[in-house]
């Protein structure tokens, strides 16, 4: 455990001296939410259900922050350890391989905390952003989405042979999911269209989820997110495991 704890730290680092990966995950969201809400502010709204627009973000960009860590941050990190030679350094320490997985995904799992707490705490302080639900109940819900997306993130980077080429597939999955999930642009704002489409994309399941725990709705009314995370988990984990590369 010693070991674990001591790796866990230095990764945590390590991501902390990026400054692209840093800006991305802790102040990216909380930025949109200062610019937007200072456009269109966080008075009620019928088309929001009686909510304000700020009231809405927070929640939906909680899924922009876990799919900034887990499809760009952590394949690029895990590609680039990889190319480097650091992953097939590691295998020659006493640790057991699973003590480096369990302190990455522990440090990415903190990088993610850090950012959807700072939004949260931006969204609360100055647009006093309403929280109707159970918190341990979002809490879960968080958990449910944000592994599943980690599943997707180490398949990326086990299949990705570079950094680079990392980088690229993570963005060009990225990037639709943002604007196509409701991660972005309010789920009520968005045509008919491409909410057709939405339904199949991951991580609008990761922002109906959080959204509807947020406001006080109950898992009962999410089996069909609960279901997709749940199969992104797995099939995304197993896959992950199989075709990982130590160099």
């Amino acid at each position: 455990m010693r070991g674990i704890g001591k790796l866990f730290l230095t990764q945590a680092k390590l991501y902390l001296r990026e400054p692209v990966a840093t800006f991305f995950t802790i102040f990216f969201a909380p930025l949109m939410l200062l610019l937007f809400g200072a456009i269109y502010g966080n008075k009620p709204s019928p088309l929001f259900g009686g909510r304000g627009s700020m009231d809405v973000s927070v929640p939906s960009y909680i899924g922009l922050i876990i799919v900034t860590v887990a499809l760009i941050g952590l394949p690029i990190g895990t590609a680039a350890a990889r190319e480097s030679g650091s992953l097939r350094r590691f295998r020659a320490t006493p640790l057991h391989p699973l003590a480096y997985m369990l302190s990455d995904i522990a440090s990415y799992l903190l990088m993610t905390v850090a950012g959807v707490l700072i939004l949260f705490l931006t969204g609360k302080l100055v647009f006093n952003v309403r929280f109707e639900g159970n918190f341990l109940s979002v809490l879960a819900g968080f958990l449910l989405g944000t592994l599943a997306f980690f599943a997707l993130g180490y398949l990326v980077a086990s299949l990705a042979p570079t950094a680079r080429i990392a980088q690229t597939v993570g963005m060009v999955l990225a990037y639709p999911m943002m604007f196509l999930s409701g991660a972005t642009l309010p789920w009520e704002m968005l045509p008919k269209g491409v909410k057709a489409v939405a339904q199949y994309i991951p991580l609008t399941h990761v922002v109906r989820l959080i959204k509807g725990l947020w406001f006080g709705e109950s898992w009962s009314q999410h089996w069909t997110e609960v279901a997709v995370l749940t199969g992104c988990l797995l099939v995304g984990g197993v896959v992950a495991a199989k075709t990982f590369r130590w160099e």
